[in-house]
């Protein structure tokens, strides 16, 4: 497995050994071992699926707060997105800068989210299924959200109507935000 640092510190691209024929492929999207020997060590306790329909769909700006804290590991099953990661930890170099990749069922990248960033996606096709690992149950009392089009981020999303869910409409701004997330070197 090939690990891309990004800009962001913790923030990794990770780009799975792919092995094809006339048949199609296979890959290892998670091997424990393999994991920790590169360095990441999160004991991931649930796999979660989601499917956008439509092409345009935005999810995110979402995080959870301490103690509920998630790590995430993102990957497409199928169709492509833009996925998007936003610094959150209060005394970072980094703190409210943004970095965007794509993750599709071609590239078969993953994308590993640390502890401290906001994480959303917008659907680049249709039918897309996002496939995401976590390091912590879901909170309801924890969750939290950043508006997508927070114009002090200024992220370059590729659609400026996209189809929200309610609840992503009401996020706050990030400067209006709860945050418990503190920097650490």
């Amino acid at each position: 497995m090939k690990v891309i640092k990004s800009k962001l510190e913790g923030v990794l691209l990770l780009e799975p050994n792919v092995f094809g024929d006339h048949r199609g492929f296979f890959m290892e999207s998670y091997n424990r071992q393999v994991f920790h020997d590169l360095g990441i060590t999160h004991e991931f306790i649930q796999d979660n699926h989601s499917l956008s329909k439509e092409a345009g769909v935005l999810r995110g700006m979402h995080y959870q707060l301490e103690p509920k804290v998630q790590t995430k590991l993102v990957r497409v099953g199928s169709g492509a997105i833009y996925d998007v990661v936003v610094d959150m930890r209060v005394g970072s170099p980094t703190y409210g800068e943004w970095e965007g990749f794509i993750l599709s069922e071609y590239n078969k990248r993953q994308l590993l989210v640390p502890k401290g960033f906001a994480h959303g996606f917008c659907t680049l096709t249709e039918d897309v299924n996002v496939l995401y690992k976590v390091d912590e149950l879901y909170s309801a009392e924890h969750d939290r959200g950043i508006q997508w089009n927070d114009p002090e981020l200024d992220i370059k999303w590729p659609v400026t109507n996209p189809i929200l869910s309610e609840k992503d409409t009401k996020h706050p701004m990030l400067k209006d935000t709860e945050n418990n997330f503190k920097w650490s070197e």
